[in-house]
């Protein structure tokens, strides 16, 4: 059963503040870092959660996606990563948005499911910077849950590709935002 729409603008806060949390303990010499999302650094990681918090506040408000930042000095990330997830909140906040059909290249969907879906790559990316410096990542349980049903509901083995390596073995009882970086291909024991 999905989760009820003030749950999840509720998930998506703590989630965007624990992200921003981790995002703001990088340290300058961490940037260029490796991390579970193969062939990505830390800083990369970074850039695509600021262009798809950008991307699905764009969409939306029905306009078109604002042109990637990939010049923006390391210095800089943090602020720009909570300035596009409070951009990202509000938006999702409006009247209405959770209830309209929404279309991509991806196929349409509702503004409930296009929140699950960001939230579940926040929190996968999330739990990427966090292994890769060094952090705990402390992920809201309940929203890497949620994440993950919605997840799992979702992502067939055919969508897999070119997306998602395959689903990592991992304990039951592991934290869920673990879990949920398992189903979405990560090791579960990564390091650097």
């Amino acid at each position: 059963m999905p989760a009820p729409a003030l749950d999840l603008l509720d998930q998506l806060a703590r989630s965007v503040a624990a992200v921003g949390e981790v995002i703001s303990k990088i340290q300058p010499e961490q940037w260029t870092a490796p991390t579970p999302c193969t062939s990505w650094t830390v800083r990369q990681v970074v850039v695509h959660l600021i262009g798809m918090n950008r991307v699905f506040t764009a969409m939306l408000a029905d306009q078109p996606p604002s042109r990637p930042e990939r010049d923006v000095p390391d210095d800089e990330l943090d602020q720009a990563y909570r300035e596009s997830a409070t951009a990202l909140q509000a938006a999702f906040s409006q009247p209405g948005v959770l209830d309209r059909t929404y279309r991509s290249p991806l196929g349409a969907a509702t503004g409930t499911q296009r929140l699950q879906i960001r939230l579940y790559d926040l929190l996968a990316h999330g739990w990427d910077i966090a292994h890769a410096t060094g952090q705990p990542a402390h992920l809201p349980q309940d929203a890497a849950d949620q994440a993950l049903a919605f997840a799992r509901a979702q992502l067939t083995d055919d969508a897999r590709p070119g997306r998602f390596a395959p689903e990592q073995m991992i304990p039951p009882q592991a934290p869920a935002p673990d879990r949920l970086a398992a189903f979405l291909g990560r090791p579960p024991n990564w390091t650097p």
